[in-house]
């Protein structure tokens, strides 16, 4: 089959018209009309994913990520980034990145850490581009608890929910109760204030910064910083997904996830 058939049939899942201005989803190296036997789908393509893709066979790398965030200004191969795309086309490997698209999509991104998290009655958090024949497109999910708890024993269940050694409370009452809680994968702190308006106890997101972090105690929200690769959650969705598609349609393909932990940080 082409990469395009596989493509084309994600955009009718979360079409790049959805996707936040400026970002750069779609295909980021190689052919829609390159023929794919194996798709290999991450949350990051890195020098040691590419590695990965060669060493399993994989010609198709579906990332939720994009790789190509900033143009290269040269193509000098003393840089890793560089040499990183030197050895997909070096290997007929083709890149496809769906990024805000996929965090706004029903039954996306954040579905997936909304479930992940237990939420029930859940409703969209932030308005976005585009709207379905029956509802507005929205990024992030707020919804309540089956059972109230603390901001501190939420907080400790989100360790072993989104499997983190460690994250970031912040928080002046972290035995307050929580009911209600907002989710946002990704760095969802500038929509911080549209969690607090919409009734959130508790916004979990990540890449909180120190002085929006004052800002979020200063407006009385409880926010839970896990990490931006919770998005990892991605993986087996998506890997689910393709593979319920490839037999729908009789697709010749093999659809695997990227074992590797893509996270650059160490808790110690």
């Amino acid at each position: 089959m082409l990469v395009r058939e596989l493509v084309d049939r994600f955009e009718q899942f979360a079409p790049k018209t959805w996707a936040e201005p400026g970002d750069p989803v779609g295909l980021q190296l190689g052919s829609l009309d390159a023929e794919a036997h194996k798709v290999l789908v991450t949350l990051d393509v890195r020098p040691e994913v590419v590695a990965e893709a060669i060493e399993v066979g994989a010609d198709f790398i579906f990332a939720h990520h994009p790789m190509m965030f900033h143009p290269a200004k040269n193509l000098d191969l003393a840089v890793p980034q560089n040499q990183m795309y030197a050895t997909l086309l070096k290997h007929d490997i083709t890149v496809y990145g769906a990024h805000t698209n996929l965090d706004s999509a029903p039954g996306g991104m954040n579905d997936w850490l909304a479930a992940a998290l237990g939420l029930h009655d859940v409703t969209g958090l932030v308005p976005s581009n585009g709207t379905t024949a029956t509802s507005e497109i929205t990024m992030g999910r707020i919804g309540t608890l089956a059972q109230p708890t603390t901001v501190k024993a939420f907080a400790e269940q989100c360790k072993t929910i989104f499997n983190v050694k460690g994250l970031r409370l912040i928080s002046h009452t972290p035995d307050a109760p929580v009911s209600r809680v907002a989710v946002l994968g990704g760095s969802g702190g500038p929509f911080y204030q549209t969690a607090l308006a919409k009734g959130a106890d508790v916004y979990v997101t990540g890449d909180i910064s120190y002085h929006p972090g004052h800002d979020m105690i200063a407006a009385g929200l409880n926010v839970i910083d896990p990490g931006h690769h919770i998005e990892s959650i991605c993986k087996p969705h998506l890997t689910q997904l393709f593979q319920q598609w490839a037999q729908e349609n009789d697709w010749p393909i093999t659809v695997v996830p990227s074992a590797l932990n893509t996270d650059p940080f160490t808790f110690l």
